[in-house]
């Protein structure tokens, strides 16, 4: 039986929905990059982790389908599993904290992935939109709920060919979206998930969020 963590990461606040994510906390079981994109691919979260040296929090994150030097949901919940207050993807060195009720990370727009940011004019806009609209390439579909109070009614839909129709909940796509607006943001994303963001200095941005164990492991693994 191998070891596996299983969460759920920017969980709204009754504790439900949030992003599944599965950490790997001994990356010498997953020795090379072909076996971790196998397991990322079998288990089919939206993101992998593999903990390659957890006093450092040097961490390898995977999709079903690709090796990613960044993502939010992955280092929010290896930090709140792990304690840690530095996480290192091979994007670069990411601090972490943890206020009690969510843990942040703080990081750079500019690794995060490109993402379409497309705004419409109302949330109930981007709650009828088809899994997935039509189009080609990653899209970050959103509407402001209450523009003064900084609130955002989103959805977020990869469009690629690795059987992942919609993503419940997107750090690095907050993050994108923040850098854009230059404001403090409280998203609310795919069936209930909450993402929080602020702005910090030398332009970083701080991205918190809510972290569940999941009920259960898959089968075949233990936690």
């Amino acid at each position: 039986m191998n070891e596996l963590d299983v969460l759920r990461v920017f969980c709204g606040p009754d504790g439900r929905h949030g992003n599944a994510l599965g950490v790997v906390r001994d990356g010498r079981a997953y020795p090379d990059e072909a076996s971790r994109q196998a397991l990322a691919a079998e288990l089919g979260f939206s993101e992998t982790v593999f903990v390659d040296d957890p006093e450092r929090g040097v961490v390898d994150i995977y999709t079903p389908g690709l090796r990613l030097p960044f993502a939010g949901h992955p280092l929010v919940g290896t930090a709140w599993l792990l304690d840690l207050e530095v996480v290192n993807p091979p994007a670069g060195e990411v601090w972490a904290r943890n206020d009690g009720e969510f843990t942040w990370i703080t990081a750079r727009a500019e690794w995060a992935p490109p993402r379409r940011l497309q705004r419409y004019a109302s949330a109930a806009e981007v709650d009828a939109l088809p899994a997935p609209p039509p189009g080609e390439g990653w899209l970050y579909a959103w509407a402001w709920e209450d523009e003064a109070a900084g609130r955002v009614r989103a959805r977020a839909f990869p469009r690629r060919d690795d059987g992942l129709t919609e993503d419940e909940a997107t750090g690095a796509a907050a993050l994108l979206l923040t850098a854009e607006l230059g404001r403090a943001l409280n998203i609310t994303q795919g069936r209930g998930s909450q993402i929080l963001t602020a702005p910090g200095p030398e332009a970083t941005i701080e991205v918190g969020g809510r972290v569940r164990f999941a009920p259960h492991p898959p089968q075949g693994f233990t936690r």
